[in-house]
């Protein structure tokens, strides 16, 4: 793995192998066998005997997206004593939630569109969606309690908690726009990182189920990695990479991220309120949204907030080398390099 270096800041970061650009398919190498069997078994979890409902979990799996929740399953799962049929079923839970948090997420937005694709809602309204999205949590769990794998449905559990805990937090927060860094971390860790850190423990825990010092580790590593994955998605919406002009959808929903919440707290009572009134106001005028980005930027609000995702990168580093060095561990530690060097 790369050297760590410090920055002007003292904060410690990964540094970037030359000439080298991270993509997922080259990081899912040393588990593509058991990814493939994977996709295999979370078809056939998908089936059902309506037809419609049929038809809808073909459209989902047509159209799935990176898998990169399951690949933390395996390569956690082979980080302890290597993959077992636990680890499969655990990984098409994982996914299955998923998929069910991004349907319904769907409904909650109101977005026709995820992945370039039309939605579930968009093409087959939003009650059809909610059906599904209760499906596919049911055929979920229902796969754990069917095997007796309560250890890891524990896991699972807590993330359900955690992220409907981490959404409805977010909610309450956007309409008041008062949102600090501490409640910014919160939510996050819940809505976001709560995913990512079930997907490690699992994997842990379907190899190793009485390592209970080991899965608490790996799920704090998760949870690093999935703080450090949400930040890199709020640089993205203020133009933070190669991905060309900023978005501002974040601005648009009304979404506190950690750039304005940083600009915010750091600027002038008069531009704060004049930010605020922006945000709460005028989010739907690209001009008074692209005032905001400009703020942010002008306000380093982007260089605090590369520093916070490197910061979780480095601890997700620390957590991660408590384990012995192996082909497990070092995919790991590029899944931890890709998710603040993507580029979308």
């Amino acid at each position: 793995m790369a050297a760590l270096l410090k920055i002007g800041s003292g904060i410690k970061v990964s540094e970037q192998l030359p000439n080298m650009s991270l993509n997922l398919r080259d990081i899912r190498k040393p588990i593509d066998e058991e990814l493939k069997l994977f996709e295999q078994r979370f078809r056939e979890s998908m089936k059902s005997n309506a037809p419609l409902l049929d038809k809808v979990m073909y459209y989902i799996v047509q159209h799935k997206g990176k898998q990169m929740r399951p690949m933390f399953v395996f390569f956690c799962a082979k980080l302890a004593e290597g993959v077992k049929d636990a680890t499969y079923r655990g990984a098409a839970h994982i996914e299955l939630l998923h998929t069910a948090t991004l349907v319904h997420d769907d409904v909650v937005d109101d977005s026709s569109q995820r992945r370039g694709m039309f939605s579930v809602n968009a093409l087959w309204k939003n009650k059809i969606a909610v059906l599904v999205g209760d499906y596919l949590f049911a055929k979920g769990f229902l796969l754990s309690l069917e095997h007796h794998d309560y250890n890891l449905l524990h896991i699972i559990s807590n993330a359900v908690r955690d992220m409907s805990e981490g959404e409805l937090l977010q909610m309450e927060k956007s309409r008041k726009l008062d949102i600090t860094e501490a409640t910014y971390y919160d939510i996050i860790r819940q809505k976001t990182a709560s995913l990512i850190t079930a997907a490690c423990g699992i994997g842990y825990a379907s190899s190793a189920p009485d390592d209970k010092e080991g899965i608490d580790t790996i799920k704090l590593f998760g949870e690093k990695v999935g703080i450090a994955f949400q930040i890199r998605d709020d640089l993205f919406d203020f133009g933070d990479g190669d991905i060309g002009k900023p978005t501002g959808n974040d601005i648009k929903e009304k979404k506190m991220t950690l750039p304005l919440i940083y600009a915010l707290q750091n600027a002038s009572k008069a531009d704060k309120r004049r930010i605020i009134n922006l945000v709460k106001n005028k989010n739907d005028e690209p001009k008074k949204v692209r005032e905001v980005i400009a703020f942010v930027k002008e306000s380093g609000g982007l260089d605090y907030a590369r520093e916070a995702m490197f910061r979780y990168q480095k601890e997700a580093f620390d957590l991660l080398h408590q384990f012995p060095a192996s082909d497990a561990r070092t995919g790991l530690e590029q899944l931890i390099r890709y998710t603040t060097e993507r580029k979308k």
